[in-house]
């Protein structure tokens, strides 16, 4: 299970969230707004463009925690909220890292998705694999946003990689920082936890899927 392979497709995983109606997927990760989102298509229905599409709840958490802090400014027009913000994400999952990468790269954000064994660069509707210059504290060093997601106990990410006020988003169920010396650095941002605002994303996302498709006058027309 999990990602183990599947006769079904690439993994059981891929399978069973593309089984699910775009039209009930309140958690976002079927293959049509999976595929939306790595294009930057923002509605459903162009050229009508009434019909948002639904974003991954926890990557959609973070990004809505950082409309609020510094390194974002909503006075820019849309695709441009995070521009000139360089972004580090630790983490690639389907779940998290590789949908927030691209969500944040759409806002017009410069992204190092971080992974185990590999990096690449989100940026203006690119994406690059980078060459073995480019580690994660090359990465960390350069980044206003820095964004942890590393599922185990054990990592710690380096506190004196981090600049001075830097914004720190946690999202894993572990803690992946020195909390106590992170807040010794200036200007530091640090949001420990991002679950309460999930659970929000993951009620908006059931509005706007009743909203597209479910309300009795969708149905009526």
């Amino acid at each position: 299970f999990g990602a183990v392979e599947s006769y079904s497709g690439a993994s059981q995983d891929d399978y069973l969230r593309d089984t699910v109606s775009y039209k009930c997927d309140v958690e976002g990760l079927c293959h049509t707004y999976r595929s939306n989102l790595y294009r930057n298509t923002r509605y459903l229905d162009y050229p009508r463009n009434q019909n948002k599409c639904v974003l991954p709840c926890t990557a959609l958490s973070v990004a809505k925690i950082l409309e609020k802090c510094p390194c974002s400014d909503r006075e820019k027009g849309v695709g441009k909220h995070m521009e000139n913000q360089v972004v580090t994400v630790i983490n690639r999952s389907e779940i998290v890292g590789r949908p927030l990468a691209a969500m944040l790269a759409n806002d017009g954000a410069e992204v190092y998705s971080v992974d185990l064994d590999s990096i690449y660069l989100f940026s203006k509707g690119r994406l690059e694999r980078c060459d073995s210059s480019v580690t994660p504290e090359s990465c960390v060093r350069k980044s206003n946003v820095v964004v942890t997601g590393v599922p185990t106990k054990n990592y710690r990410l380096p506190t004196e990689w981090i600049r001075p006020n830097t914004t720190v988003v946690n999202v894993a169920s572990f803690k992946n920082v020195d909390e106590d010396e992170l807040l010794k650095i200036p200007g530091v941002v640090y949001v420990p936890m991002v679950g309460k605002v999930t659970v929000a994303m993951l009620e908006r996302n059931l509005m706007r899927l009743f909203e597209n498709f479910h309300h009795p006058r969708v149905r009526d027309e």
